[in-house]
């Protein structure tokens, strides 16, 4: 199983916003603190908006937030999201009834299989939400240059679990 940049992109973008709750980010700041492309990430932030994972804040001093609580947002759904952005998970061809030309879908136990694991896949990502990919930890604000931009509240709570 292969996720898109696109979704990676997403999911980074989220785990950005969950490190600064109490704060906007923008996508120049994120694309800076992960190294990563900003016009990518430029195509990414409308479908979180739409999809209801992200709040956008028009004008000077605007940027992006999440639009619910971290521990609200779970991991597959987000993928599911951002992965049909991109014809879903097509794993392989008989998964698109509009595009399969295979000779042998009717009688072929692959399809089966491969529908199996994708929905344990999907199973395990449900189990996990942006606030266990995002738990406050000084080592990766560090990383990403958030931890000096911390209210005392939330720093102090990385701190606590950083000891």
């Amino acid at each position: 199983m292969r996720l898109t940049l696109y979704t990676d992109y997403a999911l980074r973008l989220l785990m950005y916003l969950a490190l600064k709750p109490d704060r906007l980010a923008t996508v120049k700041e994120t694309s800076e603190a992960y190294g990563i492309s900003r016009t990518h990430l430029m195509k990414v932030a409308p479908n979180l908006v739409r999809g209801g994972f992200v709040e956008s804040v028009k004008g000077r001093g605007g940027g992006l937030r999440l639009k619910r609580r971290a521990s609200e947002i779970r991991v597959g759904d987000v993928i599911r999201s951002t992965e049909e952005a991109f014809d879903g998970f097509r794993i392989v061809e008989c998964f698109n009834p509009a595009r399969n030309t295979c000779r042998i879908t009717g009688s072929c136990r692959l399809r089966g299989v491969l529908r199996e694991a994708l929905e344990a896949y999907m199973m395990v990502l449900d189990r996990f939400t942006l606030a266990d990919l995002a738990a406050p930890d000084a080592s990766l604000m560090d990383i990403l240059g958030i931890s000096t931009m911390l209210p005392p509240a939330v720093a102090k709570t990385v701190n606590a679990n950083h000891q």
